[in-house]
């Protein structure tokens, strides 16, 4: 069983996600913590991230391993735990940028495509262009949508003491960048189910993709 859970930040992807494959006994992949790595590694290496050529050239180095344990996921760069450091802002107002770089997309779509493969449990994957270009033969495709207010507001909430016009504004800044790349951009697969959560809990969030889920797997 894959399951391709994709939709803009704020959403409550990671959060739903996580959840949903604790619940059932699936795997668990953040795509974005893996552009989130090796934008970090860029960072790191002093690679000029306004280079796109020179972020190509060096998309192969890093060696990026993802644990895939819902209760604990887990993310090395070259054997360095990077679960902390690649949620900075500093990483954060990068990623775009490197995540936009065909190169870079096709190393990482690449690593996304043998974990889900060997995830022999089955497995739920987050991101952004799962349902239409990593995984385009998952088994289940859902969509989340919210509405900017609403996204911003969790957003800021997760980062302590944020300002929610600012995190609103660095939202769509985000959204626009990533849904008008040319390589893998963020959209809403043709048979997908979409999800709006502005109204919900992430508890009713949780509740209606594991009620899918069991659908998809009961055969309906």
């Amino acid at each position: 069983m894959i399951v391709a859970i994709d939709g803009p930040a704020g959403t409550g992807k990671s959060s739903t996600s996580k959840a949903v494959a604790a619940q059932l006994g699936l795997s668990y992949l953040d795509t974005g913590a893996q552009y989130r790595a090796i934008t970090w590694w860029m960072v790191n290496n002093g690679i000029d991230i306004d280079d796109p050529s020179a972020i190509a050239a060096a998309a192969g180095k890093p060696e990026i391993v993802s644990g895939t344990d819902p209760q604990g996921p887990s993310i090395t760069v070259d054997g360095v735990d990077v679960a902390g450091p690649i949620r900075t802002q500093e990483v954060s107002s990068k990623v775009s940028a490197v995540s936009a770089v065909p190169e870079v997309r096709a190393r990482i779509t690449e690593l996304q495509r043998s974990i889900a493969a060997s995830a022999k449990q089955g497995i739920v994957v987050e991101g952004r262009d799962i349902g239409t270009t990593v995984l385009p033969d998952a088994d289940l495709k859902i969509f989340l949508t919210a509405s900017p207010e609403a996204r911003a507001a969790r957003r800021s909430g997760e980062l302590k003491g944020a300002d929610v016009h600012s995190t609103r504004e660095a939202l769509i800044k985000r959204d626009a960048a990533d849904s008008s790349r040319k390589t893998s951009p963020l959209a809403k697969a043709d048979d997908a189910v979409e999800v709006d959560t502005t109204a919900l809990t992430l508890a009713q969030v949780i509740e209606c993709v594991v009620t899918l889920v069991e659908e998809k797997r009961a055969g309906k």
